[in-house]
C-alpha cells in the first residue's frame, strides 16, 4: 500500500467537527480490513473498481470490523463527518444512514454530484482532489444554515464522552439521560454507550500501533477500558478475533 501524501487538515471553512479527509493508493490486489467508525464517511473511488472510473458513495456508521479484497489499483479519498454534523452535510441525520451505503447522488442530486464527479476527474493529484472534495463540503455546510439545538447538544455530548459518562453528561447540559440517550439515537443512530464502545475500540488500535512495545494491559487503561479481560472481549465482539491477531491482520492488509 502507498500512502499518498495530503494537505494536514480541512479547508479553513469548514467546521472544525465536521471532516477530516485522507487519501489513500492501493496498488496491488490485497485483503482489506475496515475498522468500525461511528462517524458517516463520503469516499470517492478511483480506477478499475470503481463504477465508470470514479464513484462516490456515503458510508454510515459502521459496528463492526467489515473485511473484502480491493481488486486492481484504486485511490480513494475519505472524508470522515462527525454524527452530529451529518445532516448539515447530506441532509439527513446520521441516524438514517447508520449501517449503510448510499450513493452520494442520492443525497446531493444528481446536478451537484456530476459536478463534483467532474472536477474530481480533472484533478492533477492527490491533493488537488482532497482540496476540491473539501470545499464541496464546505459549501455544504455554509448553506446548512444554523445548526438547530438538538444537534448541537449531541455535538457537546459526543465531545465530552471519551472522558464523562453519559449520566454525567447529560447533568452538565441540563437534560434528562433518557432525553440524551433518545436524542442521540435520533442523530446517530446508537447510544452514547455504543458510541463510546467503538470510539475506545479505535483508540486502542491507535495506541497499539503507536508503540509495539506497550502492553494490551497498559492500553486497556490508557484508553478508558476497566481491565484487560474487556478489552479482549470487546476485540472478540467486534473484529472476531484477539487483539493481537487482529493487529497482524491489519499489518498484512490495506
Amino acid at each position: 500500500m502507498q500512502v499518498v501524501a495530503v494537505p494536514p487538515g480541512p479547508p479553513e471553512p469548514l467546521h472544525p467537527a465536521v471532516v477530516a479527509l485522507s487519501a489513500r493508493e492501493f496498488a496491488i490486489e490485497k485483503p482489506r480490513v475496515a475498522i468500525p467508525h461511528a462517524e458517516v464517511l463520503l469516499v470517492v473511488r478511483f480506477g478499475p473498481a470503481a463504477c465508470d472510473g470514479l464513484d462516490m458513495h456515503v458510508l454510515g456508521a459502521q459496528q463492526s470490523v467489515r473485511r473484502k479484497h480491493v481488486r486492481g489499483v484504486l485511490r480513494a479519498l475519505e472524508a470522515r463527518c462527525g454524527p452530529a454534523v451529518a445532516g448539515d452535510v447530506f441532509g439527513v441525520p446520521a441516524a438514517e444512514l447508520a449501517g449503510g451505503v448510499i450513493p452520494l447522488a442520492a443525497l446531493w442530486g444528481n446536478a451537484t454530484t456530476h459536478t463534483l464527479r467532474e472536477r474530481l476527474a480533472r484533478a492533477g493529484d492527490a491533493s488537488q482532489a482532497t482540496a476540491i472534495l473539501g470545499e464541496a463540503i464546505a459549501r455544504r455546510v455554509a448553506v446548512a444554515g444554523p445548526r438547530d439545538g438538538r444537534a448541537l447538544l449531541v455535538a457537546e455530548a459526543v465531545r465530552r464522552l471519551p472522558s464523562e459518562r453519559a449520566q454525567d453528561i447529560a447533568v452538565g447540559l441540563g437534560v434528562s439521560e433518557r432525553h440524551l440517550r433518545r436524542l442521540f439515537h435520533q442523530t446517530v443512530g446508537m447510544s452514547p454507550k455504543r458510541y463510546e464502545r467503538i470510539a475506545r475500540f479505535r483508540r486502542a488500535i491507535d495506541a497499539a500501533r503507536a508503540d509495539a512495545g506497550t502492553t494490551w494491559t497498559s492500553i486497556a487503561a490508557a484508553v478508558g477500558y476497566y481491565d484487560q479481560a474487556h478489552l479482549i472481549a470487546d476485540f472478540h465482539a467486534i473484529a472476531g478475533a484477539t487483539p493481537g491477531a487482529f493487529l497482524r491482520e491489519l499489518a498484512e492488509a490495506i
